[in-house]
């Protein structure tokens, strides 16, 4: 993994005001409530950014949020039949392996819709290829310090393949379960992702 860090010439951070950034203020949805005065990035890479932004409240008080940037990502609840198609795979930030939905964003360089980057992440990761997609909804990831949401799509019709993974994604392993396996994997712990289990969430609330 590559990273660079964003400095001017004398080696310093990059700061900002956000009346001049050209980028959108994080706090305008915020009803007033608060207002960012200065933005500094402080790590990038090729997948994600961190900014420190020192912000004013409305009684005149300051304050400073850290918040990492993240580009959106899709995830897929792929089922039939009461079968859930599901990877595992080394999570290093906790130092374990991990169950999930098939899931993941565009690599640097490619786009597309939400819908395209769902249908190539299944096929990728698992081989398995749906005739029908559905958008259950949409949520974020972490709220408290990161600006990533994600998109959650149901696959049904579905037909295997072969898969595709990335060198990153050597390690990866594929197996399906039934609806009560993935409802004993939540409860008992062996599934911590957190945008799997709303996933499941929303894929209950929809059916």
């Amino acid at each position: 993994m590559t990273s660079d860090r964003a400095e001017d010439g004398g080696g310093h951070r990059q700061r900002h005001s956000a009346a001049h950034s050209g980028e959108p203020d994080p706090q305008e949805a915020i009803a007033g409530q608060l207002r960012t005065v200065e933005s500094t990035e402080v790590y990038r890479n090729a997948w994600m950014r961190v900014r420190e932004d020192r912000f004013e409240r409305a009684d005149g008080s300051t304050g400073v949020y850290g918040v990492v940037d993240k580009p959106d990502f899709a995830i897929v609840v792929a089922e039939q039949d009461g079968v859930f198609h599901l990877v595992e795979q080394f999570r290093y930030p906790v130092g374990r392996r991990s169950w999930e939905f098939p899931m993941g964003g565009w690599p640097p360089g490619k786009s597309g819709s939400m819908l395209e980057l769902a249908q190539a992440e299944l096929r990728e990761e698992t081989g398995l290829t749906a005739a029908s997609w559905r958008l259950l909804g949409r949520q974020n990831e972490a709220v408290g310090f990161c600006s990533q949401g994600f998109e959650i799509f149901s696959a049904t019709g579905l037909t295997p393949g072969d898969h595709a993974r990335e060198e990153t994604e050597a390690d990866m392993v594929y197996r399906s379960f039934s609806e009560p396996q993935l409802r004993e994997m939540i409860v008992n712990g062996t599934i911590l992702d957190a945008a799997t289990v709303a996933a499941y969430g929303l894929w209950l609330l929809n059916h």
